[in-house]
């Protein structure tokens, strides 16, 4: 997803930038990378990051717009018309995401922490909730929504932080978040447990896998194809 009003040198910057961001995320960490090695592994000047971002907070808005896109799209894959199943296949699969490894967690913690990320995160996700929740909460206004996704958004950010463990284990960390999101949209008893029951069935740990790699992989390909297009003209 490019930038608005961006020229073409400033889309290939941009995409540099991206690609160098996301494998220094993935080894060290949102926290400890900065802005000046993210520069210098894209093979660029600092000066060349802020012509594109204002911030590393606004790299990684750029990125989280990518990434909850791409696992709402593998979600949508499984074929069914269920909305609110689909919710719960891409909230589980935030949570097996964030197992995958420590800067993976620090990253989506952060994503639901930071200020513009965190609005993102809400006002994207409040406005399909009237969609997937609607009938379920009709008396609920936009707003309603709005807010009830900065509470279940609360409870993915703890959730998230908290490792699993011998008791706290993945299956029991899904069907602690789903009953408490899915109970909050007013989901029936029976219905949320069928829910989270087909959830767990499925491969989660090889999706949420599969996510990263397409999110290395559409970095890598997104500048390929930017410096293709910058050679043929």
């Amino acid at each position: 997803m490019p930038l608005r009003g961006k020229q073409p040198s400033g889309l290939l910057t941009q995409q540099k930038m991206l690609r160098a961001a996301v494998a220094l995320f993935l080894e060290k960490g949102y926290t400890k990378t900065t802005t000046g090695e993210i520069s210098k592994a894209a093979g660029m000047g600092q000066s060349s990051f802020f012509h594109v971002f204002p911030s590393k907070e606004g790299l990684l808005l750029e990125l989280v717009r990518r990434m909850f896109g791409g696992q709402f799209r593998l979600a949508e894959q499984h074929g069914t018309d269920d909305p609110v199943f689909l919710y719960a296949v891409e909230t589980a699969l935030q949570l097996h995401i964030a197992e995958l490894t420590e800067p993976l967690r620090e990253l989506y913690v952060m994503s639901y922490s930071l200020p513009t990320t965190s609005a993102y995160i809400y006002q994207s996700t409040a406005a399909r909730l009237v969609q997937i929740f609607g009938a379920y909460v009709p008396d609920a206004q936009a707003k309603d929504f709005y807010e009830m996704e900065i509470a279940s958004a609360g409870m993915m950010r703890g959730f998230m932080s908290v490792p699993c463990d011998l008791y706290f284990t993945m299956e029991a960390k899904i069907r602690r978040f789903l009953d408490c999101a899915l109970k909050l949209y007013n989901i029936p008893p029976q219905q949320r447990e069928a829910v989270t029951a087909a959830v767990l069935q499925m491969d989660l740990h090889e999706m949420a896998a599969e996510m990263i790699r397409k999110t290395v992989q559409q970095a890598e390909e997104g500048f390929a194809e930017l410096v293709s297009d910058a050679n043929g003209k």
